[in-house]
């Protein structure tokens, strides 16, 4: 009797482990790339990438990282349920003027664990048509 239940206890917690490994964080985003147009200097630089989970375990998003010091992500500081939404605030500095080309990289525990963001356009300076 008492091998029955160890087995049977055993059989459970492999089960369970199997079971844990199939749950996975998915990041979507409705848009990898953001295009700012044509926009004033000192314009409102602040921009927000949408996501979803669309996985079945909790999204960790661990770091958002900028290919510049003129770009500032700001990642959510709370995991994102499964089915849930999700946003990542960019703010660009609209006082350099000219063409806006960045990268963000996004690092998280979802299946694909780091996707790369893009923001694109250009900064008019004053007079500028």
């Amino acid at each position: 009797m008492m091998k029955k239940t160890v087995l049977m206890l055993f059989v459970g917690l492999v089960s369970l482990g199997i079971y844990a490994q199939d749950a996975t964080a998915k990041i979507e985003f409705k848009s990898e790339t953001i295009d700012y147009g044509e926009i004033d200097k000192g314009s409102d630089g602040v921009r927000v990438f949408e996501f979803t989970n669309t996985g079945t375990a909790p999204l960790v998003i661990s770091a958002v990282r900028s290919s510049c010091g003129c770009t500032i992500p700001k990642k959510p500081e709370e995991p994102i349920l499964p089915g849930q939404t999700g946003q990542i605030e960019v703010k660009y500095d609209t006082n350099r003027v000219g063409p806006i080309r960045k990268a963000i990289t996004v690092t998280s525990n979802a299946d694909v664990p780091t996707k790369v963001l893009k923001i694109k356009g250009t900064v008019k300076g004053p007079g500028a048509k």
